[in-house]
């Protein structure tokens, strides 16, 4: 038996991880297990059919990251195939977000990829036993988070409703939407769920799923193909690696924005023995504006998140030129081994692979993410994301696993978080309770910020003669940081109350 501090995005996918490290998993195991349960029971936040970043630092060991990120598919298809057939959804979350949906904008997964190989690489327990506690929960029920109920309650009927299966999903017993701490049930998925313990990964890619998935696409106008599922694999990468006060952090490198982005606003952070709310602002400005001119319309995510990094590592600031769902998982153990796992699915397709029970990822429909048009990156390109789970260790060897969803909003939670937590050391859950801000950049590339209540970031934001919006109170929209450490005061999980964090020690 193995002892490890866990958060996790609901009381399924706790139970998960916990159920596993008190078989004798370690942090990783722990983690998987978790992640695999939130994919499973967090419909229309994640799913298996998206996205995942696995950064994994084991005691005595090196960082890596498993890059398992979406990316376009299409192999083998006419040019004619591209850039079309995209539905628009116009919905009110996030003060007003068109989604793209439909086939046509589900990218090719790897979120189930990376975790195998993770396992494989790391794991303790067998690939089996990580799977049963998901299968055994949808079979049984779970309890449905806020988080899910009040996104759902927005989009289940504009974008679900074109696809009986997946809009069954959403709805509640009643025939409504689906409440916060309503039990629900997917049975399909269970049983999808029994054949990946059995099976493996290649349930997904040459397995019955791969094929029913492929077979579904080719009839719907949507783009993967075979040769997509049998040529993804997931990658290992070494990590961008900062120093931060007196710790070493391991983050998510190129060609994920995110790591790259967090990098650069710790990095400025840092530079400030006690950085102020008037930092932070000018600070996320900075790089935000950088995002959206160079990374947001990148053709190569990978030298172009490097020369961010160098730009800001030799000039500061100075050396710049003026993305919904996701969820995460962090676990440490007793032995001081950490992982992070950060995975989304974007918005959602708004349908399921028939019979199943697994909802699509709409990646190729995210905004955000798609800023150089429909479908304009060849296949086989790692899309953009913000996520930017990360691991550390101090020089007091505490050992810390640290992540959120909150698309774009990820790398300022983080910023604000580890900035409280690793300069000013401030306890870890006072460090995600305080209030956040966001820099956010509107249609037209002006600057707002965006807060949750604080007479200080107001005063601040005064100051700064920026545009503002004020949250009535802490909120969903600013993330929901989870973070597991080993310390001085031995193994600690920390939660977000803004969207259902569920934290727990393995006894």
């Amino acid at each position: 038996m193995s002892r490890v501090a866990l958060a996790a995005p609901g009381p399924a996918a706790l139970q998960a991880g916990l159920e596993v490290a008190a078989e004798g998993g370690n942090a990783v195991d722990a983690a998987i297990a978790a992640s695999l349960a939130a994919m499973s029971t967090e419909p229309g936040v994640v799913s298996l059919m998206g996205g995942a970043f696995v950064n994994v630092w084991l005691a005595g060991d090196d960082p890596v990251v498993i890059d398992g990120n979406v990316e376009m598919p299409g192999r083998g298809l006419d040019r004619s195939a591209f850039g079309h057939g995209v539905r628009q959804v116009p919905t009110d979350y996030g003060g007003g977000v068109t989604i793209g949906a439909g086939h046509a904008a589900v990218a090719n997964s790897g979120a189930v990829q990376a975790l195998s190989a993770a396992r494989d690489r790391f794991g303790k327990v067998p690939w089996r036993r990580l799977v049963e506690p998901s299968a055994r929960t949808c079979r049984d029920g779970y309890l449905v988070g806020a988080a899910a109920a009040l996104y759902l309650g927005i989009v289940r009927d504009t974008l679900f409703g074109h696809d009986p299966e997946a809009h069954a999903l959403v709805t509640g017993a009643d025939g409504g939407p689906l409440e916060p701490g309503e039990t629900s049930l997917n049975v399909d998925l269970a049983d999808i769920l029994d054949l990946l313990a059995a099976q493996g990964a290649s349930l997904f890619t040459t397995g019955a799923v791969g094929r029913v998935l492929v077979e579904d696409m080719a009839a719907n106008g949507g783009l993967i193909t075979m040769a997509d599922l049998t040529a993804y694999e997931a990658v290992v990468r070494a990590p961008t690696m900062r120093t931060v006060g007196s710790w070493h952090i391991a983050l998510n490198p190129p060609p994920s924005v995110g790591g790259p982005m967090l990098a650069a606003m710790l990095g400025q952070l840092a530079r400030h023995e006690d950085w102020t709310w008037a930092e932070v602002i000018e600070i996320q400005r900075r790089v935000l504006a950088y995002r959206l001119s160079v990374h947001d319309r990148s053709l190569d995510l990978d030298a172009d998140g490097h020369a961010l990094l160098e730009a800001v590592e030799r000039h500061g600031l100075a050396g710049l030129p003026t993305s919904a769902s996701t969820a995460h998982v962090s676990a440490v153990d007793e032995h001081g081994n950490a992982c992070a796992i950060t995975m989304s699915c974007g918005y959602g397709a708004g349908m399921v692979i028939p019979g199943t029970g697994i909802l699509l990822n709409n990646a190729l429909g995210e905004p955000e993410l798609n800023r150089l048009g429909i479908h304009a990156v060849p296949p086989g390109t790692r899309l953009a994301s913000n996520m930017a789970p990360t691991t550390g260790r101090s020089s007091s060897g505490t050992a810390l696993a640290v992540g959120s969803p909150g698309a774009d909003r990820i790398t300022t939670a983080l910023m604000q978080v580890l900035g409280r937590g690793l300069l000013r050391g401030d306890d870890l859950q006072h460090s995600i309770d305080a209030p956040r801000l966001h820099v956010r950049f509107m249609d037209d590339g002006s600057p707002r910020v965006e807060h949750e209540p604080s007479d200080d970031i107001a005063a601040a934001v005064e100051a700064s003669g920026l545009p503002s919006h004020r949250f009535p109170g802490p909120h969903m929209y600013f993330g929901g940081v989870g973070a597991a450490v080993l310390g001085p005061d031995g193994l600690v999980a920390a939660g977000d109350a803004r969207r259902d964090g569920s934290v727990g020690v393995s006894s």
